[in-house]
């Protein structure tokens, strides 16, 4: 008897319509194609047309389903009617809402807009919030960047015009040696795990540098499991030996950094002419010249003596300083957890890669000083770093020490190494300065955020004190270039350096994961006064999802999800560029929200057409743009130049043109994206390259040509530690002097992070690390359905050593204490891990009641944050002061500073601390979601 075959459709129809947009699921910024079934999203793929991704998509991005479709979506406007912190709110109209907001925030705007506190996370829309705020008229904005990898960015722009991640990349066509810093798997995701895929196909090594073997690192062909804290002492013995063995490009550094300018002894600056150009010595005429001059062979070991002084280079400044003993193998070993041996080979790798398998590509570029080449020489040795290094009180001068080692090597923007993504290149000076110049009813006197040269431009009162609250470009962090958002709640609450009317958040869960002294950031927000009322008056956020903020503002205004908004991810801002290319793109709302929620870009153009601000207004008083569809279309930063670089003018017009009113639908019918290639002749060397220079000046990414020299040695840095040894008409405190004559060295150093100093380091032996894994972004990706099922809970992971040491076996469980607070988590052994560091995943743990999850679900009950151990001042250290736990230089958050100790003990009923439920605004999420898209096939 034949067996009968079950009817099965094989080929089941996915889809009758794909509407291709962007993820944002993470901040790859992967295109999508958007599969639709009678209107609803079906399916999830990658867009293999787009630049970024080329296909690839990721567990996160395919997972954007089930975001879309999260039980605990916000679904309308709120208002508080409860306490602060019970959740207890009821439902209201948008003109309510509206009104709401405007009620506070039009009278501090008419009086003193300094009361307004912004502040948004990771919103890709910097450039709008940052403009929305500019015409508020208030000081106080910045995104998240100063508590993510603002050291990263600054130590990269300040020393070459660029930085990691979304600023360049390895040049993957090319490299043969691949070595990254402190990169967890969240971070640009899918473009590393392609590059290092084709990379390993040519048979290209990978070197990883990470105290936690996970992710890029587990398939590095090299791990090095250094010490939390030591990366930059690891980097300048690597330099130390390259420099000693005379393994350095001395013609690329002559030729295209400040390694040959001449120092004035007396200040520590540079000697100028009177244009005020940096001065070399020129080896075929022996004077002094400025260093763009065409013909000029700068000397790199010239003396000039002058006027009874003697100037030198600063590459004889460099040789003295990282030829020291102290920066031996030898010396650092210990201290990094990396045998001397193996620094040397590391270094002896490093050289034999840059100088042995050097190679060069036969394409012609003439230079900035006008002399042609024949073609392109490459040092085929590529670094990528990234909040390892940057989430530490010393990473900016480990970032600069990082760019420093490429430099020498001769491996940026140059074939095999490092590439710029544009609209980088570009040097500091070429940004903005911060501004803080505030008057009633008036706009900022220009952008916030910026680049400090010097004293002259912090941002103080004529009394001395800080003009933001953040403290922002003071002395206690005078290049804080994106802000300090880890300490806008506790300076708020404290009142210094003032008090203000209304703190308004976007996207920023401050209430759990994304702040430091978790327990303490709750208690003020809802501290009251003498009087009754709340210490911070008003308090306003924005987001999609029942995150555990939302319990703690007294307004929410509810975003849409990432498939039901309009965004533009622009030029102006965080674009999707590849090396070869300058690209940008959008979101479009592919389906329409089944909730009445609006995007909050959007609801800022709404309020500031209700306040009248000055950007957003025409001269008769009527709105200038309606939504955020209209403003990314015919806003113009200046003449030609919008958010967008695409399909202007009559839609053949790029970079610039006239506003284009059918500018997203070529969007839209494009893929989501737009892409314009670079000349060959302009791939590399971009800083120094006139055919780059020129192509960027007419796709309107500068102005004019602005070529420059990399900066080893920075000058505004000293100008700042000049100021400290007494000089100048601005002056530090007297507190702060001594800290920044020791932390501003021009030429980048290493110092151990500064809670070594505030504890009793043989009683917190214990580095503690928190990363986030590849399956997450943030908050939202633990409320997923799908992703859940990957992270549902975190275990702290230990070293073999800690963990034999202790007696712990599988089901444990641990104490960890540090200066600040304790915690007891579920434990885990792995032993690819340096000994002394624990590490566990961030953002798993949630606060029961929130995200619609169940009270007993195992995010709450097993799992838990790192951020209950961390304060956002350091211990106590008997001086009077509490100091910030931050970098000094610009403010980034210390996360990874922190010190523990730990000790077995019996298993709780859950993780601790266990903190009451909060009340959710949204109904608790069924057991299991399950749901069909379209009718049976």
């Amino acid at each position: 008897m034949s067996r009968m075959q079950p009817n099965i459709n094989l080929s089941p129809k996915v889809s009758d319509e794909i509407r291709q947009t962007t993820c944002y699921m993470c901040a790859c910024r992967c295109g999508i194609n958007v599969h639709m079934k009678e209107g609803k999203v079906a399916y999830i793929e990658g867009n293999r047309d787009h630049p970024v991704n080329k296909g690839v998509l990721c567990a996160k991005g395919s997972a954007g389903i089930m975001q879309v479709n999260a039980p605990s979506r916000l679904r309308a406007p709120l208002k508080r009617v409860g306490p602060r912190g019970s959740g207890e709110y009821e439902e209201i109209s948008w003109d309510e809402a509206l009104d709401m907001a405007v009620g506070w925030l039009k009278p501090i705007r008419d009086t003193n807009p300094e009361k307004l506190a912004f502040f948004t996370g990771r919103d890709q829309s910097q450039s709008f919030t940052g403009f929305w705020a500019q015409n508020y008229g208030t000081p106080n904005f910045a995104a998240h960047g100063g508590f993510c990898s603002v050291n990263m960015a600054a130590g990269g722009i300040y020393t070459m015009g660029g930085a990691f991640w979304e600023f360049g990349q390895p040049d993957w066509d090319h490299t043969k040696l691949f070595m990254l810093f402190g990169v967890a798997e969240d971070h640009d995701s899918n473009p590393i795990k392609a590059g290092i895929g084709k990379i390993k196909g040519r048979g290209a090594r990978v070197i990883g540098v990470n105290p936690v073997r996970s992710g890029y690192n587990a398939v590095a062909d090299d791990w090095v499991g250094i010490t939390p804290g030591t990366d930059g002492l690891f980097i300048l013995a690597l330099v130390h030996e390259l420099m000693r063995a005379g393994k350095i490009d001395l013609h690329y550094l002559a030729q295209y950094t400040n390694a040959p300018v001449l120092i004035d002894p007396d200040t520590g600056l540079f000697l100028r002419d009177g244009d005020d150009k940096p001065l070399v010595m020129d080896r075929a005429t022996g004077k002094p010249t400025p260093f763009d001059q065409k013909g000029v062979q700068p000397d790199l070991a010239a003396t000039y003596r002058h006027a009874g002084k003697s100037h030198q280079t600063v590459m004889a400044l460099m040789a003295e300083k990282y030829l020291s003993p102290e920066y031996a193998p030898d010396a650092v070993a210990d201290r990094c957890g990396i045998p001397a041996d193996r620094i040397r080979r590391i270094a002896a790798e490093l050289a034999h890669v840059a100088f042995e398998e050097a190679i060069t590509l036969p394409i012609e570029w003439t230079d900035f000083r006008g002399e042609t080449h024949s073609e392109m020489t490459g040092r085929p040795v590529a670094f990528h770093a990234m909040r390892g290094i940057s989430a530490h009180s010393n990473g900016f001068q480990t970032c600069r020490a990082l760019h420093v080692l490429q430099i020498i090597l001769g491996s940026v923007e140059t074939p095999g190494g490092f590439r710029f993504k544009p609209p980088y290149p570009k040097p500091a000076e070429a940004h903005p300065k911060p501004h803080c110049g505030a008057k009633p009813s008036c706009a900022l006197d220009g952008p916030h955020l910026g680049f400090v040269h010097g004293p002259e431009d912090l941002m103080l009162k004529e009394d001395g004190s800080p003009a933001r609250i953040d403290k922002a470009f003071t002395w206690d962090n005078p290049m804080s270039s994106h802000g300090l958002m880890h300490m806008v709640i506790s300076n708020a609450h404290a009142g210094d350096p003032y008090k203000i009317d209304t703190l308004f958040m976007y996207m920023a869960n401050m209430s759990w994961n994304s702040s430091m002294n978790t327990g303490g950031v709750m208690e003020m927000l809802t501290d009251t006064d003498e009087n009754g009322d709340y210490v911070i008056p008003h308090i306003i956020y924005s987001d999609a999802y029942s995150s555990e903020m939302v319990a703690y503002a007294d307004l929410i205004l509810p975003d849409t999800t990432y498939l039901e908004r309009h965004d533009c991810i622009s030029l102006l801002d965080r674009p999707i560029c590849e090396a070869d290319a300058a690209a940008d793109a959008i979101r479009w709302p592919v389906i329409e929200p089944d909730r009445d929620v609006r995007g909050f870009q959007t609801v800022l153009v709404q309020l500031a057409n209700r306040l009248g601000l000055p950007g957003f207004t025409n001269e008769d008083g009527s709105a200038k743009y309606q939504d955020y569809a209209d403003y990314i279309v015919n806003h113009e930063r200046k003449p030609g130049i919008g958010p967008l670089a695409g399909f202007r003018g009559d839609g053949n017009d790029v970079g610039r043109g006239a506003p284009n009113p059918e500018q997203l639908d070529k969007y839209i019918e494009n893929g989501g994206f737009f892409v314009e290639h670079l000349p060959e002749t302009a791939s590399y060397y971009k800083p120094w390259n006139m055919d780059y220079q020129n192509w960027a000046v007419e796709m309107g990414l500068f102005d004019a040509p602005t070529p420059y020299l990399f900066q080893l040695y920075s000058e505004p840095v000293r100008k700042f530690q000049r100021a400290a040894e007494g000089h100048g008409d601005r002056q530090p405190p007297e507190h702060l002097r001594q800290r920044l004559k020791q932390v501003m060295d021009p030429l980048p150093i290493w110092y151990p992070p500064f809670e070594d100093d505030h504890v009793d380091t043989e009683e917190f032996r214990i580095h503690a690390l928190t990363q986030r894994p590849m399956a997450m972004y943030h908050s939202w990706g633990t409320q997923n359905a799908w992703l859940r099922q990957l992270h549902g809970h975190n275990p702290l992971y230990l070293p073999t050593k800690l963990w034999e040491q202790h007696g712990f076996a599988e089901g444990d469980w641990a104490e960890v204490t540090s200066a600040h607070g304790t915690i007891t988590v579920p434990v885990a052994h792995q032993a690819a891990l340096n000994e002394s560091t624990v590490w566990t995943w961030n953002a798993i743990g949630k606060r029961k009641g929130t995200w619609a999850l169940d009270e007993n679900a195992p995010e709450s009950s097993k799992g838990f944050l790192l951020n209950h151990l961390i304060h956002e001042l350091l211990p106590a250290k008997g001086d009077g002061l509490r100091w910030a736990n931050s970098d000094p230089i610009t403010g980034q958050a210390a996360w990874f500073d922190l010190r523990v100790k730990i000790r077995k003990v019996d298993a709780p009923d859950e993780s601790q601390p266990a903190l009451p439920p909060l009340r959710s605004p949204v109904p608790k999420g069924p057991a299991s979601l399950k749901w069909k898209v379209g009718k049976n096939d």
